[in-house]
């Protein structure tokens, strides 16, 4: 009987090479690895700039969860849509009564799963704190029988991030860090059971800046003056990180990233 579930989880996916990226590669990943469950942060699928139904369409079928962040509702559409993409998860420190749900409940191979969303408060848009927000939501009694839980916190401050991991050490399977769409190298079991990275990192285009064209990007920055941002396209990669999870104990085994070139 197999005794860890494998997760993949796959970093911000940016514009529509991200979304090219995952659907010439990932099929390959979770062969690789033996994947059974899958989440993915795409709420830069669109155009690098939010997400919207299409976007959610085009990669609902290669996810079992998706996450999202602080460009949620960049696409009026979404607080009409958000309640149509049933595996979505904006994020949870949100006010009360904003659409969509900050966590998801799922189950694969007889296991059920819990993934929060989370936002930052430094260096972003205020919003709840993000610690009390999970705290809470990990106290409610239909949670109590869920081993396996993991958290995509979408942040800017990586002291935020690392934080946030200790703070749930041992009370959840998996800290994921998202949103600075740059890959860093201190993936880690903590001593408690958690798997913890900073930043996942980013899928699209990586010989650009952030996902972007550098050319608009440098101008921006010489300046000062406000363009628009285009998706570049060249060098996609598929950022993201690889966790095994033992399904009785829900603790982490181990946690391995992933910087995948594609050929699209």
């Amino acid at each position: 009987m197999q005794t860890n579930l494998t997760v993949l989880f796959i970093g911000d996916i940016v514009g529509k090479i991200g979304r090219k990226a995952v659907s010439s590669s990932i099929n390959k990943i979770k062969k690789e690895f033996g994947v059974d469950f899958t989440v993915i942060n795409i709420e830069n699928s669109a155009d690098g700039f939010g997400l919207n139904k299409k976007t959610y369409t085009e990669i609902e079928p290669y996810a079992d969860a998706c996450t999202a962040g602080n460009h949620t509702w960049d696409r009026s559409e979404m607080v009409q849509d958000i309640d149509l993409m049933n595996k979505l998860v904006r994020p949870v420190n949100l006010p009360d009564g904003i659409p969509g749900s900050g966590y998801l409940i799922t189950q694969k191979n007889d296991v059920k799963i819990l993934i929060i969303n989370a936002l930052g408060r430094i260096f972003m848009n205020p919003v709840d704190n993000p610690f009390f927000a999970i705290k809470n939501l990990l106290k409610k009694d239909e949670f109590q029988d869920i081993k396996i839980k993991i958290v995509d916190f979408h942040a800017e401050a990586t002291s935020e991030k690392e934080a946030l991991g200790w703070f749930l050490d041992g009370k959840v399977s998996a800290v994921i860090g998202t949103h600075t769409h740059v890959q860093t190298a201190d993936e880690r079991i903590l001593p408690q059971g958690t798997a913890y990275i900073s930043d996942a990192g980013m899928t699209g285009c990586h010989d650009g800046v952030l996902g972007f064209e550098k050319e608009q990007a440098l101008e921006r920055l010489l300046t000062y003056m406000p363009n628009r941002l285009k998706v570049c396209k060249d060098n996609p990669k598929i950022n993201g990180c690889i966790v095994k999870i033992n399904k009785e104990s829900g603790k982490a085994v181990s946690i391995t990233r992933i910087n995948r070139s594609c050929d699209i």
